[in-house]
């Protein structure tokens, strides 16, 4: 790693005045040290490096500026790096400001580093802070909801900045604000075809959003009508009963026979997750047996390969096809558990997840070994047709 001279030294190459390609191999060589743990580390120690390095993201050069931001796209993707460049090389402002310029450039990498920044709570309270003094949240959902806002970014990366941000009370009080009709404007980007990190960006959101449990009669009222966009990505082609067909919603009755499901496993969990959260209340599981939800969820078991999916699905059928809980234990989400039951619980969970990564560990060996095996036989067909 650098010394103390040689640090200093690389600091007088980051200015303004010097000459170009002695900038640009100083910007070349701290991206390859952000690259790597050890050289996270040594910057971490030089924020006056960094200081100098984020000024550059105004530079002439688009190839210096380019290589400025993925340098910060690194540092922010390392969270003891985070405090760094919030608290001490403060880069929200001015990130935030060149965001709101439906020209420039790096609206795409700003958005990566936003997202990087605000994952860990304490971070998150300081990008939401900054964020309502410098933009706002409600210009923030309206960048992210106008696809031609920046014709030269496509801003998907906001979308986990969303969903990280309403790990926040505040910010959910925002997106879920009954006059506002925010969340109404993000609902359409669940099965948004052209990114997996948008769609399963606002997922995330919604997700996040129904951690209250207030709210879940409105998300599934007419006002909101959250359930078809929750349902739909786990809706196939499989054909139901006429009966069945007429007690789900509108949206969700008699699906064409190329109806896909949504592809990504992750995201899959979360929109499972999502329905889970809306039955913790009981208003919310009457609605979802009301809508005739479980017939979804039956066949979407059948088809799920994915074992953490899967589970995730039979907790949901559970309680959709389960016994109300008994009187005063309504809302699941307000029941006290005993510190002893709460330790036994998270036993169970963990011994579950494992047994559930063993049996995925299995699966892919499995499928690993019939590909092998059809390989092989492939091959000895070939052999065959030669001789």
């Amino acid at each position: 790693m650098l010394s103390d001279t040689e640090a200093t030294e690389l600091l007088s190459f980051l200015t303004p005045s010097t000459r170009p390609d002695v900038k640009g191999k100083a910007t070349e060589y701290i991206l390859g040290l952000s690259g790597t743990s050890d050289g996270c580390r040594f910057l971490r120690s030089k924020p006056n490096l960094i200081a100098a390095l984020f000024a550059l993201t105004s530079d002439p050069s688009v190839a210096i500026v380019k290589d400025c931001y993925h340098v910060l796209i690194n540092l922010s993707a390392d969270e003891t790096l985070h405090q760094v460049l919030v608290s001490e090389v403060k880069v929200l402002p001015v990130l935030l400001k060149k965001l709101q310029d439906p020209e420039y450039l790096f609206s795409d990498h700003i958005s990566t580093i936003l997202s990087n920044l605000s994952r860990l709570e304490k971070t998150c309270r300081v990008v939401f802070q900054v964020l309502q003094e410098e933009l706002g949240l409600a210009k923030l959902v309206e960048i992210f909801c106008n696809e031609s806002y920046n014709k030269k970014a496509k801003l998907h990366y906001l979308g986990p900045l969303l969903s990280n941000l309403t790990q926040l009370p505040q910010a959910r009080s925002y997106i879920m604000d009954h006059n506002r009709c925010v969340i109404q404007r993000l609902l359409p980007f669940t099965h948004y075809e052209a990114s997996v990190v948008r769609r399963g960006g606002v997922i995330g959101t919604l997700r996040n959003c129904c951690f209250d449990h207030a709210h879940h009669e409105w998300l599934l009222s007419d006002a909101v009508d959250v359930l078809p966009f929750l349902l739909l990505p786990l809706a196939g082609p499989e054909e139901l009963t006429e009966e069945e067909n007429n007690g789900l919603p509108v949206d969700l009755q008699y699906l064409p026979e190329d109806k896909k499901r949504e592809g990504d496993p992750d995201i899959r969990k979360m929109l499972l997750e999502t329905l889970l959260l809306l039955t913790a209340t009981k208003a919310g599981r009457q609605t979802l047996r009301q809508k005739n939800v479980y017939p979804i969820m039956r066949e979407f078991h059948r088809w799920e390969k994915d074992v953490h999916v899967a589970a995730a699905c039979e907790k949901l059928i559970q309680v959709l096809i389960g016994d109300e809980p008994e009187q005063g234990m309504e809302n699941l989400m307000e029941v006290e558990i005993p510190q002893d039951v709460e330790e036994k619980l998270k036993e169970a969970a963990a011994k579950e997840q494992e047994e559930l990564e063993n049996e995925e560990r299995m699966r892919r060996e499995e499928e690993e070994k019939q590909k092998r095996d059809a390989e092989a036989t492939d091959g000895e067909k070939e052999s065959e047709v030669v001789e």
